[in-house]
């Protein structure tokens, strides 16, 4: 997740002062890891040098004062574009799968045993966020659904993966 694209765009939105970018991001984006307040304003502050977002003057009101930021020009053609932009696909879990299978045959240690344990894992997360997918909200749902269907990858790579453990360790041992 790219927190300065984020932040940028609900600036889009409308201009916002940290508090309010924060508690929007966490309630849409930060699901399972919330932004730091720090982490906002210091991204905030590098967005302004960089003449992505302008800050407005101090306001008072209740508790510090605080500055509305909104967002400029060249921070709007950098969301446009980052929203052209397709997310480059990339296998999440499985490199890290794939390795500890691999480097356990090279190291005669059981991979098939890894391998149950992982499964194990995975089907626990699933329920988990197949609970989620009941009683939540839509966002949460949809969220729950792309995990889904990354662990549902991730659970025929195992399966395959199993099923030639055998050819694999041939492969991996050395010559």
């Amino acid at each position: 997740m790219s927190v300065p694209l984020t932040l940028l765009g609900l600036l889009e939105r409308e201009p916002s002062h940290g508090y309010d970018l924060k508690r929007d991001y966490d309630a849409f984006f930060g699901r399972g890891k919330q932004l730091p307040f720090g982490q906002v304003y210091a991204t905030l502050g590098r967005l302004a040098r960089d003449g992505k977002v302008v800050a407005g003057g101090a306001e008072p009101g209740e508790g510090p004062e605080r500055k509305r930021y909104a967002i400029t020009d060249t921070g709007r053609t950098e969301v446009d574009a980052w929203l052209a932009e397709p997310v480059e696909p990339e296998p999440h879990l499985q490199t890290v799968l794939f390795a500890k299978v691999t480097l356990a045959l090279m190291l005669g240690k059981p991979a098939s045993a890894y391998l149950d344990t992982q499964r194990a894992a995975h089907i626990r997360r699933m329920q988990q966020l197949t609970e989620i997918k009941r009683s939540g909200p839509l966002v949460d749902t949809l969220l729950a659904d792309h995990a889904l269907f990354h662990l549902e990858a991730d659970l025929r790579w195992i399966d395959l993966t199993s099923a030639r453990l055998k050819e694999l360790a041939e492969a991996v041992r050395k010559p």
